[in-house]
């Protein structure tokens, strides 16, 4: 029953959350199983490009390392702030929250090209949280019962827990960038003088993974509307 349970809880969370979570943990326990190695799955770009190991584009998004401490604080804040994210500004639009997740991977690749990074998820997570907390300003945060703050300072107490466990900051201060880079393009810029929305969500998307929405203006024919079963 407990299982069964914790299922009904798990599909209850929205799909870009549900999917991005159990590719993580997924990808970690064949890992940790011995099914994969680390060395399948972080970003080369001369495998990529010239061996074709085009998976390797995806699966260094979802290796947060073997199992430990560092792995389930990432997934805490890959689940809570992905989820609020897509419960929240992105509710109903899933094919620009899936935009969100190319546009940030896209622009993290080619930035981590410059600093040799083999794996970015965690600079994912960073962006998600970046994102969410720009759009969030008034919340007050509990860190882990020690601080509270307003939600723009999380990307920035999390980029200083990084430092205190001795990892570099390169790949915070990535997802950051990356994080305001699309949040001055999806929610400052549109809204200045002169300003547009410059990222689009191409329509394929839209018409692969939104709801279809019906249009008001349409007519029903005599027999599609509810009533009495007309001989």
């Amino acid at each position: 029953m407990a299982w069964q349970g914790l299922t009904a809880e798990f599909l209850q969370v929205p799909a870009v959350t549900r999917a991005y979570t159990a590719a993580c943990v997924l990808t970690t326990a064949a890992v940790q199983l011995e099914l994969l190695s680390p060395f399948q799955l972080y970003f080369n770009p001369h495998l990529v490009f010239r061996k074709f190991q085009v998976w390797r584009l995806v699966t260094n998004f979802l290796f947060f390392g073997p199992l430990g401490f560092s792995f389930f604080f990432n997934m805490l804040f890959v689940f809570r702030y992905c989820r609020m994210l897509e419960e929240g500004s992105f509710r109903g639009r899933t094919a620009d929250f899936v935009f969100m997740f190319l546009f940030g991977g896209s622009l993290m690749t080619l930035l981590g090209l410059l600093g040799s990074l083999f794996f970015l998820g965690q600079a994912l997570t960073v962006m998600l949280v970046y994102v969410w907390s720009r759009r969030n300003p008034r919340v007050r945060v509990n860190f882990f019962g020690l601080l509270t703050f307003q939600a723009p300072f999380l990307p920035w107490a999390l980029m200083g827990f990084s430092l205190l466990l001795g990892n570099s900051i390169l790949v915070d201060l990535l997802g950051i960038a990356v994080g305001h880079i699309y949040y001055f393009l999806e929610d400052v810029f549109p809204n200045q003088p002169g300003g547009k929305r410059l990222l689009l969500t191409p329509s394929f998307l839209k018409l692969l993974l939104d709801a279809r929405q019906e249009d008001p203006d349409y007519l029903p024919l005599p027999e599609e509307q509810p009533g009495p079963l007309q001989q």
